[in-house]
Order: structure tokens, then sequence, then C-alpha cells
């Protein structure tokens, strides 16, 4: 129990009730609506949503919104409104309903992360769908009520009065949002403004994922899929340092998934909890909580030994997944697993060491020097082909070959998850010119099309033709978000606020400003900046000693000149 029971509320002080209680780390904050973006002719007054209210219904309120529908017949349609509140978030919708009539009447309410997806009906060719959460809901409400709707990930809501005959008249529309409030301890200015923005939005879009547990999506995949998950610590490590939910979403991998089970159901998903570990000690080092590890990585690393081929190639069981775009593509997913696999020993061998487990250590550099004598096709697949360069099995020749099949028609063909990836490879390649430019035209294009966060996945063939998603669609204008998307996230299952997507926040942190911790816990940090086609560019690091602050600018000889604050207790290298 608390020590000051007084802060406990009177009711619950009881032991028996209170003990298995816990509170709420997320805090709420009121969003008034920014535009009404449709209404149908039943529906006036409805300027009055757009502006600050008291959050709580009244006598005599001035100004209303009001809903009339007309008789039954074959004509009847609903009064309805689509509400914009301006930027994606995750929480609910709350009415402030002041009269109905009749005395009880009912209303439908649909969330959509783009405009159309707040208008669309549950399933049909679009796949609207209520998966994960209810996004389109019918209620049956009163009077002086409040109701509360939701949770959901959304920026627009839709409302529809369905009684024929009936009236419904609202004070006002509150957007509910639920978030943790973290400090962003990290930051990222430079010469270019739509990568500011950029970085901007990763950050914010893996913020709203970081709830409990980090989630996947706030729409669909409220889960921890543990392999999406390290493109979003990555981001956190660089915009927040530390955030327990991190670790409360390592431990459920861990405990939900006792050996030979795979975590998620997917092999690639226990490598991926390996190599998030790895950078998670190497950003705040608690050592304490890495040797909790020890037993389970210990097995997963000897269970990892028996997934190599005696020709070096890995060979992890099934469910084999690298990203969307190569799921079709047997080869690529290979070649993608060959890198992963190799860099699942490396850091497997560093955290041994660093738990004394040196027989395990061991066998693990034994296993990563075997993969590298396997250089497989990726078939085409810019994905697979940066973590074979990532890895360190491609090399000279072969890793400028690959190099340049990435940088070949730019950002086409690759994913929001391991775009991250494909960024990291053209870097250590000095190609950061063309991965900044990368980032501006893949990530940008969904900032172009009214996007306030990264989405589950994006294809540049998409743009043609198609128009904004916070707009109604035009007659002969394809639906940028209910016409597109392939297999888990067709239409508008697809997700628009998906952490994975995060990886520019995190990829313009450590190479761009060119900070990397080099030491568990930054007690040694390198900072190598590569501007790439950047003048200047200026940002802060989060360590568990404090901020690192640096601003990198190019002379009149292109030379770039840092400036370095750091404290005191890390060491800096270049």
């Amino acid at each position: 129990m608390d020590q000051n029971k007084n802060y406990v509320p009177a009711g619950i002080r009881n032991t028996a009730i209170y003990k298995d209680s816990e509170p709420d780390v997320r805090v709420r904050r009121f969003l008034t609506p920014q535009r009404i973006l449709w209404k149908t002719e039943g529906v006036s007054g409805e300027a009055c949503l757009l502006k600050p209210h008291e959050k709580q219904t009244h006598f005599n309120v001035p100004e209303q919104m009001v809903m009339k529908n007309g008789p039954a017949g074959d004509g009847f349609k609903p009064a309805a409104v689509l509400i914009d509140f301006g930027v994606e978030y995750h929480g609910y919708v709350k009415l402030f309903i002041v009269g109905v009539n009749p005395a009880r009447v009912k209303i439908r309410v649909r969330f959509g992360e783009s405009a159309e997806e707040a208008m669309a009906e549950l399933g049909g060719r679009k796949n609207a769908t209520n998966d994960h959460i209810d996004r389109d809901q019918i209620l049956d409400v009163g009077f002086y009520s409040m109701p509360e709707i939701g949770p959901s990930g959304f920026r627009f809501v839709r409302i529809d009065l369905l009684d024929p005959g009936a009236t419904l008249t609202l004070m006002a529309v509150s957007g509910i949002f639920i978030y943790r409030e973290l400090e962003y301890k990290g930051s990222f200015h430079s010469s270019d403004p739509r990568l500011d923005k950029i970085w901007d939005t990763a950050a914010y879009t893996v913020h709203l994922n970081m709830q409990e547990y980090v989630w996947d999506g706030i729409k669909r995949d409220r889960l921890v899929w543990i392999g999406d998950i390290h493109p979003e610590t990555s981001t956190i490590q660089a915009v927040f340092g530390h955030d327990i939910s991190v670790e409360k979403s390592l431990d459920l991998a861990r405990d939900e998934s006792p050996l030979p089970r795979m975590m998620c159901g997917i092999s690639g998903y226990s490598v991926w909890w390996v190599l998030v570990h790895y950078g998670w000690y190497m950003q705040n080092g608690n050592k304490e909580y890495l040797a909790e590890q020890r037993d389970y990585l210990v097995k997963l690393l000897e269970f990892f030994k028996g997934c190599i081929a005696e020709d070096g190639s890995e060979i992890l069981p099934d469910r084999r997944l690298l990203d969307w775009p190569t799921d079709s593509n047997p080869a690529g997913i290979h070649a993608g697993y060959q890198g992963m696999l190799a860099m699942c020993f490396d850091a497997g061998a560093f955290l041994c060491d660093e738990l004394g487990e040196t027989d395990t250590a061991a066998m693990c550099r034994e296993c990563a020097a075997k993969l590298r004598t396997h250089l497989p096709d990726p078939n085409g697949s810019k994905q697979a082909a940066a973590m074979l360069i990532l890895a360190g099995i491609a090399k000279d020749n072969a890793a400028r070959d690959l190099c340049e099949m990435i940088k070949k028609d730019g950002a086409h063909r690759i994913s929001t998850f391991f775009g991250f990836y494909v960024l990291q490879a053209l870097a250590e390649l000095d190609e950061t010119g063309a991965a900044l430019d990368m980032v501006r035209d893949f990530w940008g294009a969904m900032l172009d099309r009214g996007a306030t966060t990264f989405w589950e996945d994006f294809n540049l063939d998409w743009l043609e033709g198609s128009g904004r998603i916070d707009e109604l669609v035009p007659e002969g204008v394809k639906d940028l978000h209910g016409d597109y998307g392939a297999y888990c996230y067709i239409g508008f299952r697809h997700s628009l606020c998906h952490g994975w997507a995060s990886g520019p926040a995190a990829f313009l942190s450590r190479y761009v400003l060119g900070i990397t911790p080099v030491e568990p816990g930054c007690k040694t940090v390198r900072i190598a900046p590569k501007l790439g086609n950047l003048r200047f560019v200026e940002g802060t690091y989060p360590t568990p000693y404090g901020i690192i602050h640096v601003i990198h600018k190019r002379n009149t000889k292109g030379e770039v000149v840092s400036k370095i604050e750091a404290p005191a207790e890390v060491r800096i290298i270049s």
C-alpha cells in the first residue's frame, strides 16, 4: 500500500482490494477537433465543435450542434458528420450530449486513420475491420450524457444518428489522447526541414505505441511483436534513452515462448530478441537486468547453433518472415536470415562475455564465423542485401555490387520496417547521401499525402493517381488507404501508425548525428557524423549520465567541423 494511504481513494483502502490494483502510468489529454470535413443536410451548428469548451455537460448551453433526421422511408439517410482532430492519436472520443428525442437514440461512431476509413462500411472490397478494437460501434445514448467511445488509433471520427425522426443535440466532442508522458531527450535539426519533420514524426509514431507495453500499432496489432520492436527500441534509445515498457515487452516475449517455441511463432523474431537485448544493454548498461536473461539466452543461442547447416547456411525453422514485401521470395528470406543470424551470434558472444558465460561466447564466435563462409543470393531483395552488408557477410566487391542494387530505382521496393536496415547499409558504405534521399522520398511521401504518423507499409507505386488520406477521395481518384495493401494489411485494415516504421529517427541520430554507444551504458560513445548532402546538423542524444549535444557544420572547404558537449562520465571517441 502507498506510504500515505490518504492518497488512496477511501473506497479501496481495504488491503484486499487495493493490493491487487495498479496505477495507469499514462495520462489523458483532451483534444479539440480541428475541422469539420463533411456533413449531411440534417446537421447544423457544427462550428461549435471547433471551440474549446467545459469538460462537463451543463444547462443553458449557448452553442450546440443539432443532428436531426427525417422520417423513415425509402429515401431515409441518417444525419452524419465527419470530424478531423488534425493528428493521429491513441485514445477515445467523448461526446457531450445535451438532449435527445425520443428519450433514447442510437448513434453509430466510426474511427478512421484516414478520412475514407471513417466513412467505410465493415467488410467489403476495402476491408474495413474491427480487428483488435471496435472502431465501428453502435451505441444507445440518452440526454445529459458523456459517453467515451474507444479506444482506438485514429484521426477522424464519423458520427451518425441512426433512428428515423430522431434528434440529437451535442454541446461538444472531445478527443481523449491516452499516452505516456515522456521527456523527448533526443532531438534532430538540420539544414533540411523535411528530414527534421521526418525525425519528429518517427519519434511520435513510436511514442504512440509505447503504452503499457511496446505495441506494433495503435489501431491494429496492439500486440508485442518482438521482431518489429527492434526499430522501435532503436528509436526509443535515440529519443527517450530508457523506458520500462521495453523491458516488460522483452520479458513477456521470453516468458510466453518456452524453447523450442519461437517468439510470436516466427523463428527470426527470436533472433531479434537477442539483437534488441544487445542494443538495449549498450544503451542502458543494466547488468542486473541482463543477468535475468542468462538461462534463456544461453539455451536460445544453443538452439540457434543447431540451425546452421554443414555448408554454413542458416536453416532456421518455419515460420520465416523477413518483412512483408520479401514474403514471397524464399531466397531473399534465406539471405536476410543469414545476415540476421550472424549478427545475433556476434551480439550473443558479447552478452555472454558480459555474463561470464565464456563457453557460450566462444560457441557464438564459431557460429558467426561459419555463417560468414556462406554468401547467399538475395534474389533482388534490397532488404536481404542490407542484412548481408551489415553482417559483414558481403564484403568488398560483393558489398559494392549489393549496394548498387539497393541504390537502383531509389526508394522503390523497400519497406517501412526493413527500410531502416537499408538506410544503415548505405551509410556503412559511405552512401549517406543516397540514404538521405531515400528517407526524403519514401517517408517524406507519406507526409506529403497527409500522414502524421508512419505506416505499416508503403509503396511509392501507390502514389500515381491516388489522393490524400486527410481528404475525401474524389471520383476517379484512387484511395491511397483503401485501394492498396497486401498480405495482412489489405485496404483499411492497413495500419497508418506502426512503430516499426520509426527507423529514420534512429538512423539519423546514429549516422548523421553520428552517435553510437560502444561500451555498455554509454560509458564510451563514438561520434562520427556522416552529413551526406547536408550543410549542418545539430541534435541531442540521451545517456544514463545525461545528454550529449552535438553541432556538425561544413566549413568553406567542405570539411565537417564539430562541437560536442557531453557528460563528464561519458568518454567520446571518433
